[in-house]
Order: structure tokens, then C-alpha cells, then sequence
């Protein structure tokens, strides 16, 4: 009997030890879900600081963090990724397959791989160098023929890669300096800023303007037109004309000499074709009422495909060669947006960006106009540093639910954040990756620049073409 007792006695603890265990381990699984967004923002925050501090490491960095982000997703099921109503599935595995299909937008990834090919092949043409030496040949004088080939740097940026239109427009700028003897550092800087500004007129122009028609709903011809108002397109054009003016003033003295130049052989206008389809394609794909969401990013791809195919097999180039052309694409940006995608989105799903949302309209006193100054001048400040992708993706639900909120029309502070975090990579030498690669092209031809000279060029270039840009949008959509 009493061994029963002690047996008794000890099955009783083990009990009461298990309750206790299964009360503390509910109690924590209650703790984390309801703290879970704090842990998410934390992750960011995290990864944010890393990619700052370590740009050539960035991939992993939003890697990792995605990966922690999905991890806790299926952990803890519901609490970072909301399950949807009358959800049947695995509740583990529906944070894998969400950030999979809904939250990466494959569409947006299509677009700009397709468009990057495009863009390399335009480049082998020598179409933009050809169309730069008739716009020289054309000019009256050296400054006017500055301004114009800076006027048409950004024109191709409308629909290419900036980057990509820095390095087509280099050696035409560099042999015009060559020509009249002038030092190519300021002129370098000018086809930086020009892209920079013109990427964010269309669609398919750079990463955020693709980024945002993806959060907006817009399709390509929404850039132009919208609720029956002017849309972003003008208002960057009307910063376009503020920067010419900019720099017609700075270049004045350069010259009134007018000059000739050799007229480049164009090698094909096939990549000319594609670009030009690729453009009008899209117009006319946003008018096909469809529920697949992949139409245009297929569309693209499959331009680019047509030129991969077209540059092995017709100009017969080797496999090698070809292989190069698909190696040199800017992958990292790729997967560097397939990371952000998935933190974002955790972010997103967990209501911290409608909260602070709902803090901005506070701190704003509900002022339309502050708010729209805040948001205008904390975009260009953040992008002047920090790389505009994740900042974008980051504050595009902040500045519509801010809007809403303050019961406006959401495109007044949408706008507001793209003009200002698109501009304003033009403030400092490292605000984009187009404004790197102008000072690595002068560091080679033995003129280094270093950040004061920038500044001189950059900081009134952003504040004269953010002005014009914003005052326009104000007047519009106020």
C-alpha cells in the first residue's frame, strides 16, 4: 500500500509538472503571437542596418531575413501571415506557399529580367550612340549639344535601366569632352542625375516605378493618365525641364563653338524594335481585362527571350558569348527584391505600417500640407543614403494609408513619396547605383571625384527638380 501511495504521489507531480509545462509553453506561444509584428519589424530593422553598412553583402543579408521571416511564419501559424477565412489547408506550410505566390511579385521580377535584356541588346546596337552624334551634328553650340545629349539621357531612361543608360551615354559624353577639351566630371554626374530622375516616369523606367504600379494597381498607361488627372509622367517631365534648365545655365560657358562628330554605324535595329514593342506592348496589355496576374510580365520576358535567341542565332554570336550577355544582368537586384518582397510583405500583414500610418496623421496634426512636406523631405533625405527599393516597398502602404486616413486622394502622398525617394538619390554620390557608376567611369579617365564635388551638382539639381516636380503634383492632385 504504500508503494501504491508513492506511486500515486509521483504520477500526481508528473501531472501537475506536465500542466505546468503546458501552461508556460501556451503562455509563451501566446506572448510570441501577440508580439510576433514587433519581432518581424526587429528583423528589419536588423537587416536595413546590414545592408547599409555591407552594399556588397545586401543579398544576403534579405535573404537571411526573409528566410527567419518565413520560418516564424510557420511556427506560428496566423501570427505573422493572416490565414484567410475559411482556410482548409496546412496552416504550417501556408506561410511558405503565401510568400511564394502571393507576396513575391513574379510579375514585377518578369518585367524588369525582360527589360534588362532589352536593354543590354540596345546597348550592342549602338542605336543610342547613333541617335547621340545626330542630336550633336543638329546643335548650334557645345553647351546647347550638352544639354541635349543630357535631355536624351533621360529620355532612354524612361524605359531603360539607369545604370544601363549611364553606360550608353558615357562614351558620347566622354568624346565630346575629349573634342573641347572640357574636364567630364560635371557632364559625368549629369547623365547620373538625368537617368535617376527620368527612371521614374514609366512603368518599365526603374524597380520603384514597378514597385509602385504593383501596390497602386496601375498598368502602363495609368503613368500618363489616371482618374482622369495628369499622373506621375508629367509631373517628372516638368522636373525634366527644371534640370535642362539647370544645367544649360552650368554649361553655358562651355562653349559656342558648334562641332562635328563621326556618325556611329548602328550594328542593328532590331534591340530598337524590341524596345519600341516592348513599350507599346505593354500600353496595349493594360487594357486586356484579365484575372492573370503574370500578362505583361510574360509579355516582357518573352521580348527578351526573342533577343537573347535573335543575338546567338542571327548575329551568330557563341554560346560563350551569349551566356555573358545573361550573366552580366543585375541578378543581385533580383534576389535582393525577392528578399525584401517577403520582409516587407510580414511587415505589412502584421498591421505595423498601418499603425504608423495612423502615427504620421497624429504628428501631422491631420495637416495636409505637413504631411505632404514630411513625407516629400524624409524621402529625399533617406534616399540621398540609403538605397530607395526597400524604402519604397516599405512606406508605399504608409503613404496611401496616410492619405486615407486624413480622408485624401492617396496618389497627393503616393507621388509625393515617389518623386522624393527617386529624386533624391541624386543628392549624394552614393543615392544610386547609376551615380556610382559615373564616378567609377571619371576615376578611370584620371579625374576622381569626391563627395563635395558632387554636392556642388547634385544637392541644387534635387532641390530645383524635386520643386518642379512636387509644385506640379500639388497643384493637381491638392
Amino acid at each position: 500500500m504504500k508503494m501504491d501511495g508513492s506511486g500515486s504521489g509521483w504520477c500526481y507531480r508528473l501531472e501537475l509538472l506536465f500542466f505546468y509545462i503546458v501552461t508556460v509553453c501556451f503562455s509563451c506561444y501566446n506572448i510570441c503571437m501577440e508580439n510576433l509584428k514587433w519581432a518581424v519589424l526587429a528583423i528589419a530593422l536588423i537587416m536595413y542596418c546590414l545592408v547599409i553598412a555591407f552594399q556588397d553583402k545586401k543579398v544576403w543579408f534579405t535573404t537571411a531575413a526573409a528566410l527567419i521571416v518565413v520560418v516564424l511564419g510557420v511556427v506560428f501559424p496566423g501570427g505573422i501571415f493572416i490565414l484567410p477565412e475559411g482556410f482548409s489547408g496546412q496552416p504550417n506550410l501556408y506561410a511558405v506557399t503565401h510568400s511564394l505566390f502571393s507576396i513575391i511579385n513574379w510579375n514585377v521580377l518578369m518585367i524588369y529580367l525582360g527589360s534588362m535584356i532589352i536593354a543590354a541588346l540596345f546597348i550592342y546596337s549602338k542605336v543610342p550612340s547613333r541617335i547621340a552624334d545626330a542630336i550633336v551634328c543638329s546643335t548650334s553650340n557645345t553647351g546647347i549639344a550638352i544639354v541635349a545629349i543630357l535631355a536624351m539621357t533621360g529620355i532612354i531612361s524612361i524605359f531603360v535601366e539607369n545604370v544601363a543608360t549611364v553606360l550608353v551615354m558615357a562614351p558620347i559624353a566622354l568624346a565630346l569632352c575629349k573634342k573641347i577639351k572640357l574636364n567630364p566630371t560635371y557632364f559625368m554626374i549629369g547623365l547620373a542625375v538625368m537617368s535617376n530622375l527620368e527612371g521614374t516616369a514609366t512603368l518599365v523606367g526603374d524597380p520603384p516605378s514597378m514597385i509602385f504600379a504593383s501596390f497602386a494597381g496601375y498598368n502602363f498607361n495609368d503613368f500618363f493618365m489616371h482618374d482622369g488627372k495628369i499622373s506621375i509622367f508629367f509631373f517628372i517631365q516638368t522636373g525634366m525641364l527644371a534640370g535642362c534648365i539647370f544645367f544649360y545655365c552650368y554649361f553655358a560657358k562651355s562653349g559656342k563653338n558648334k562641332i562635328q562628330v563621326d556618325k556611329t554605324e548602328v550594328v542593328s535595329w532590331l534591340p530598337f524594335v524590341l524596345l519600341l514593342s516592348m513599350i507599346f506592348g505593354l500600353a496595349a496589355v493594360s487594357f486586356i481585362h484579365t484575372d492573370f496576374a503574370y500578362l505583361s510580365g510574360l509579355f516582357v520576358l518573352a521580348l527578351g527571350i526573342i533577343g537573347i535567341l535573335w543575338y546567338k542565332f542571327v548575329q551568330k554570336k557563341s554560346a560563350e558569348d551569349t551566356l555573358s550577355v545573361i550573366r552580366d544582368l543585375d541578378w543581385e537586384t533580383i534576389f535582393f527584391l525577392v528578399g525584401i518582397f517577403v520582409v516587407i510583405g510580414g511587415i505589412q500583414e502584421t498591421g505595423l505600417l498601418e499603425d504608423f500610418a495612423h502615427f504620421l496623421a497624429r504628428v501631422t496634426g491631420g495637416s495636409k500640407v505637413a504631411g505632404f512636406f514630411i513625407i516629400l523631405a524624409v524621402s529625399i533625405v533617406i534616399s540621398g543614403f540609403v538605397d530607395n527599393v526597400p524604402y519604397i516597398i516599405a512606406m508605399l502602404p504608409v503613404a496611401a494609408g496616410m492619405a486615407v486616413s486624413m480622408n485624401l486622394n492617396r496618389e497627393l502622398y503616393m507621388f509625393a513619396l515617389l518623386i522624393g525617394s527617386c529624386l533624391g538619390g541624386n543628392l549624394t554620390p552614393f543615392g544610386a547605383s547609376a551615380n556610382i557608376v559615373a564616378m567609377g567611369i571619371v576615376k578611370r579617365e584620371g579625374y576622381p571625384m569626391d563627395f563635395p564635388r558632387w554636392i556642388k551638382v547634385g544637392v541644387p539639381f534635387t532641390v530645383i527638380t524635386t520643386a518642379a516636380a512636387s509644385l506640379f503634383l500639388w497643384g493637381v492632385w491638392a
